[in-house]
């Protein structure tokens, strides 16, 4: 799924692109990509784009007479640029026409969980709001407190949009690994001093990783957005070695996640629980790193 260093790229990119200019049409390719019914499709014909912005993992354009455009990618859907006339893709899902290209969504896979929401007002985006916390515009004590404010594992706090917004599956794992803590370790759990490098890992991962996508992109439109990257400390590196500690990257499965760490940096050794294996292991599962390697 698109996060936080994502979705502001895309944001930029459209901002440059889009931003002063008319819809002249849109194409929606399937019914289920449309959430709402009122405004009509129809409305945002030769409405001009005022702003863009990024709320959560969402992103939200403005058109004149205060109409909104709300498009989750969930975890498949991506966007693209193309040039006016270009011929729709065989994932595409909707397309809207500018006078300088084609904006077309798109998904992977045959589950079909973006969503495209039509709304009138700014009020209105409230229905929208989660709750959580810009983490680039948020103190240390008002990161403290949000994250004790309820007791869960560091890995789900850090990923609930009514706690923390814009941060998912791949930038938690990361984050961790650069506070080299435990993903499931309680956040009632955690010391003053943990909650600082926990803060400070994560503004840092989420400025560094936007960055980099931003010189990755340059002027172009983001085309390769995905949560699976070769610099990527440990995330979707499942057996490859920490660029810390050279230990095999581990692996926690659970529904359509996976949640990966570091032992020796992260856990003090220890291999944490894979709800799967580790049943149908029972006692053979491993209980330390140095088992394994």
């Amino acid at each position: 799924m698109p996060e936080l260093p994502d979705i502001t790229v895309y944001v930029e990119a459209l901002r440059r692109r889009v931003v002063g200019q008319a819809i002249e049409e849109v194409r929606l390719k399937t019914p289920f990509l449309l959430r709402t019914v009122e405004p009509p499709l129809a409305d945002l014909i030769g409405k001009r784009v005022v702003a863009i912005e990024r709320l959560g993992k969402r992103i939200v354009l403005e058109l004149d007479g205060e109409l909104l455009v709300v498009i989750h990618l969930m975890i498949a859907g991506r966007l693209h640029w193309k040039a006016r006339g270009a011929k729709s893709g065989r994932g595409d899902l909707a397309a809207f026409d500018f006078p300088a290209g084609v904006l077309s969504l798109t998904e992977a896979g045959t589950k079909r969980r973006a969503s495209l929401h039509l709304a009138r007002g700014r009020a209105s985006l409230a229905d929208f709001r989660r709750g959580g916390l810009e983490p680039l515009e948020i103190t240390l004590d008002e990161f403290a407190a949000r994250l004790r404010s309820e007791n869960h594992t560091v890995k789900r706090s850090l990923t609930d949009p009514r706690l923390f917004s814009g941060i998912g599956n791949a930038y938690s794992d990361e984050i961790l690994h650069r506070a080299r803590l435990s993903p499931v370790k309680l956040t009632s759990r955690l010391t003053d001093a943990e909650i600082a490098k926990l803060f400070d890992s994560t503004r840092a991962i989420l400025i560094e990783w936007t960055d980099r996508l931003r010189a990755e992109t340059g002027d172009a439109f983001p085309e390769k957005v995905t949560a699976f990257r070769p610099e990527m400390a440990v995330h979707g590196r499942f057996g490859q070695p920490c660029p810390v500690c050279g230990t095999p990257v581990q692996r926690i499965r659970y529904a359509d996640n996976e949640t990966n760490y570091c032992a020796r940096c992260q856990t003090d050794g220890k291999l944490l629980a894979d709800r799967g294996l580790s049943r149908l292991l029972k006692q053979d599962w491993p209980r330390s790193i140095d088992e394994v390697i």
